[in-house]
């Protein structure tokens, strides 16, 4: 049985170009980028090369540009690394506010630098998962030096108003930094007109090689390294570089095409559609233009997401609950639960991820499976079908 694969937010499949362009710094330019000899400058070079891409990608220059081992390490260089730079100066500035659907790195990063004396507002969100920009205004302080908020929901798709956000972070003279992970060349991230002083990036969401990422960090930004050794990236991120992920990840912006993001909005929509048919089912987060292009996230009352997800990967379709990271947690999804669902609810979810690789047999086949895995699952459900 042929495997189709819909959990793309987790990962996706590297592309044949991409593991192409990486070969030869496995083999052939093995050099580190710290070695004056032909070899590490070689590697340099490629380094160099690569940021160029990336930055270009933001309309940024490639100064601004620091990679990393991926979205994990860059949002805690964000936080940790303006939370320490800024009490450094001033220790009355000690707030940070960022909201209750993000990424678990942020939040855990957010809940560590609580133990260290620093102040944490998590916003509410409304039930479609969107900020409510009155109530981010009336949470900055004088003491506040950091918003963070997450560009487009890992979960549940939703796309924030940064435009918004940034214009209000400005005023108010604050760090605006976002987790861009899910919507970097899958949305349209404008880092100037969105006032973005930091932005993190990765590149296996994009068909790009895993571990690896970057963090844009606008220039005259204060933030202090969290990692220390050789000074490599700028003084901000010691650490010998992954010379062929970085090539790899450049690779993997240079190949996105805005016609692949077309075709998975209409087969999104079109998955959307055939899902509400079931009896029960309810979308959550937004629809349209406001949600990631890739993203549906589905509740169904009376059975459990991980019994759902179990029985489409014995048919040959694999999916998620909520975000990888926490697939190994019995807890329910604290995204869920932020937009208003209730335990029983968010314990029912189900996310399919799409990617440029999935067709539109792929979603035929998954709606026509779901609907029969759901049907057996409550005539069994002791919660009553």
């Amino acid at each position: 049985m042929g495997k189709i694969y819909l959990d793309n937010g987790a990962s996706t499949k590297t592309d044949n170009k991409v593991v192409q362009a990486m070969i030869p710094y496995f083999k052939e330019m093995y050099g580190n980028a710290s070695s004056i000899h032909k070899l590490g400058k070689d590697a340099k070079l490629a380094i160099e090369k690569s940021r160029k891409t990336i930055a270009k990608s933001l309309n940024v220059i490639p100064e601004e540009i620091v990679f990393t081992s991926g979205g994990t390490e860059s949002n805690n260089l964000a936080l940790k690394g303006t939370a320490f730079a800024a009490a450094s100066m001033n220790k009355e500035k000690n707030h940070i506010i960022t909201t209750k659907i993000e990424h678990d790195c942020v939040l855990e990063s957010a809940k560590w630098l609580e133990t260290q004396g620093f102040k944490v507002t998590y916003l509410d969100v409304d039930k479609e998962g969107f900020v409510l920009l009155e109530k981010l205004k009336s949470a900055i302080t004088p003491k506040t030096l950091l918003v963070s908020i997450i560009h487009g929901n890992n979960e549940i798709g939703t796309i924030q108003d940064l435009e918004s956000i940034g214009k209000a972070c400005k005023k108010n003279n604050v760090l605006f930094h976002t987790d861009a992970c899910q919507s970097f060349t899958k949305a349209n991230l404008d880092v100037k007109k969105f006032n973005l002083d930091l932005v993190t990036l990765n590149a296996h969401k994009i068909h790009g090689p895993k571990g690896v990422g970057a963090l844009y960090v606008k220039k005259g930004t204060i933030i202090m390294p969290w990692q220390h050794g050789g000074g490599h990236e700028f003084g901000l991120r010691s650490g010998t570089e992954n010379v062929p992920g970085i090539v790899g990840f450049a690779k993997a912006v240079k190949i996105v095409d805005s016609n692949n993001i077309k075709e998975m909005e209409r087969l999104r929509d079109k998955l959307i559609e055939g899902v509400l048919k079931i009896p029960e089912s309810r979308l959550n987060g937004p629809i349209g233009k406001k949600r990631l292009c890739n993203n549906a996230n589905f509740s169904f009352k009376k059975i459990e997401g991980e019994s759902i997800t179990g029985y489409l990967d014995i048919m040959g379709i694999a999916s998620s609950t909520a975000s990888a990271c926490s697939s190994m947690s019995l807890e329910p999804s604290h995204v869920l639960m932020a937009i208003g669902l209730s335990r029983e609810e968010a314990h029912g979810s189900l996310r399919i991820t799409l990617s440029r690789y999935t067709k539109e047999e792929d979603i035929d086949k998954l709606i026509k499976k779901l609907s029969k895995v759901v049907n057996k699952l409550r005539r069994i459900s002791p919660l009553g079908g």
